[in-house]
This record gives C-alpha cells, structure tokens and sequence, in this order.
C-alpha cells in the first residue's frame, strides 16, 4: 500500500495500509499516544483501497479489505475513510479473533473491577462509557469487550469512541477538553464523530480486570431497574458475540462461567444523568 501506519490497541496489533494519505494522516493523529505492536509484529492487516485505479482520483471510493473481508461490501466515499478504517479493524476482530470471546459492549472498569454494557445499536452504551470515562471510571472499550477464556477476566481494547448523531454534543459538552476526530456527516449511520480515550485508559490498556456486573441499557424508556435471569443473560449474550460459534467449546465454557457469576440488570433511562445515577447506584449495591 501507498501509505500505512502500525498501532496495538490493547492486546491487539494492526497494520492500516491505504491509497490515499488522508485516513493514515487521520489514524497518526489520533492515535498517535498508542504503543506499537509488540516486537513490530501486528495481528491483522487491514487494507483500504481503490475498487478500480482511476477511483483513487475521479470521485475516489473507500473499499475495505485486509487479512479478511466481506465480499461486494459497499464502498465509502474518501471523506470517511477514518471511518473505513475503524470498521476495517472491527472487521478482521469479528472474523478472525479466536483467542478471545469477543462481546459487543463497551467496558469500564474501577478499583480493578469491569463494568460491561451491551445493548442494542442506540442503547447509549458507548455514550454512557464515554461519560463515566470523564467521571474517573477507566474506559476499557467502547466496541468490543474481550473476555479471556482462561482467566474470566475482560482485557482492554480502548478504541476510538464512536459518538454517533446527538451524542457528540452530549460529550463535546462533558469533554471540552477531549480530543475528537473530524465530523463524519452523513455516513450510514448518521453523523459520527470520534472521541479519544483519555491518558488513563490508554496507560492502562494491558491491565486486565475482573467483571464485577453486566448492564442491558435501553435509552428513551422511563427509569426503571430489573433483574435478568442467567438463561435470558446467556442468550443475549450469544448473540452480541461476533465469534461465539466459531470458538466452539472454549466460547460455551467461557460465558457460561461468566453468566454463573455475573450480577445481571436492565435498565431503562429517559436521559443521560438518570443513566448515570442508575449506574453509580447498582454499582454500589450488587457489583
């Protein structure tokens, strides 16, 4: 590739390979407080590239590839090739990690105990992670959380923050003095803008934690709190894992462990400070 940058985001090394500058300038920028991969040596490859050689240059398109790719992915145009490359790596982690359960949530963690939280797309997990970050919780991640199948304990993959649509003002207004990446307009999912995890979180990101309670929030419902039984937890849970089937036997035992002692709760909040209080309060009583 043209250009190419090399970065580890916790226990994982990645090498983004590009035809255009712009989105490799955009990654050194933003991750440029980032350590290397451990003895120059990446995990996954990831490749963003021109379809055909003239869409380098008339109205240039973003195709993602690397080490594995979805065939026919629809390109992104080159204004969000940060984009392009955050999924990129999100792609070759639901592919291709076998050495982790990976689960959809985002995680923080206190006094060395994980707090996950998964939910569906809009639930507001990456939001409330962001914003427990600026409250002294670490952040540990905001895509995937990665549970280790031998020790039960979750390891840090502290990503860029995704803010997508009204949570980039909720959090350039907690995070004045946070770094962000340029605003996406208009990508599939609405605006999106990027939030880099603070000195802690990165300093951090090779100290596992323990999972101490699981959260299933749900943004625009009036507060409420209620218990979720194993059985509901463990299919829920199935189904928020990108490589749950592929890591066949490891994965079962590793999330049944997790379910059997893992406090477990759902909770509804109609705005971002009732989230926040429901959080510090079940964290009090049953993490």
């Amino acid at each position: 590739m043209r250009y190419a940058t090399t970065l580890r985001i916790g226990p994982v090394g990645f090498r983004i390979g590009s035809d255009w500058r712009s989105p490799v300038d955009q990654l050194r920028d933003l991750y440029r407080d980032y350590p290397q991969p451990s003895d120059g040596i990446v995990d996954f490859n990831v490749r963003l590239f021109a379809a055909r050689p003239w869409r380098r240059f008339v109205r240039p398109s973003v195709m993602i590839g690397g080490d594995f790719t979805i065939p026919d992915a629809a390109p992104l145009p080159l204004a969000q090739g940060l984009l392009a490359a955050e999924m990129g790596m999100n792609l070759q982690m639901a592919l291709a990690q076998r050495r982790y359960l990976l689960l959809h949530a985002s995680a923080v963690e206190r006094d060395g105990r994980a707090l996950l939280m998964t939910g569906e797309s809009g639930a507001g997990k990456s939001t409330l992670a962001a914003l427990l970050m600026t409250r002294g919780w670490r952040l540990m991640g905001d895509e995937f959380a990665l549970l280790d199948p031998a020790s039960g304990q979750i390891h840090a993959f502290p990503r860029l923050v995704s803010l997508k649509n009204e949570a980039i003002t909720v959090m350039e207004r907690a995070a004045p003095d946070g770094r962000f990446g340029p605003l996406l307009a208009g990508t599939p999912k609405g605006d999106i803008r990027h939030l880099v995890p603070d000195a802690a979180a990165i300093a951090a990101m090779d100290r596992p934690a323990t999972p101490a309670l699981l959260l299933f929030p749900t943004y625009g419902q009036a507060s409420d709190v209620r218990v979720v039984e194993p059985a509901e937890t463990f299919v829920r849970l199935t189904q928020a894992s990108t490589n749950y089937v592929a890591m066949g036997e490891r994965g079962f035992d590793a999330l049944t462990g997790l379910v059997a002692r893992l406090p477990v709760r759902a909770i509804d909040y109609p705005d971002t400070d009732t989230a926040l209080a429901l959080v510090e309060r079940l964290w009090g009583e049953v993490a």
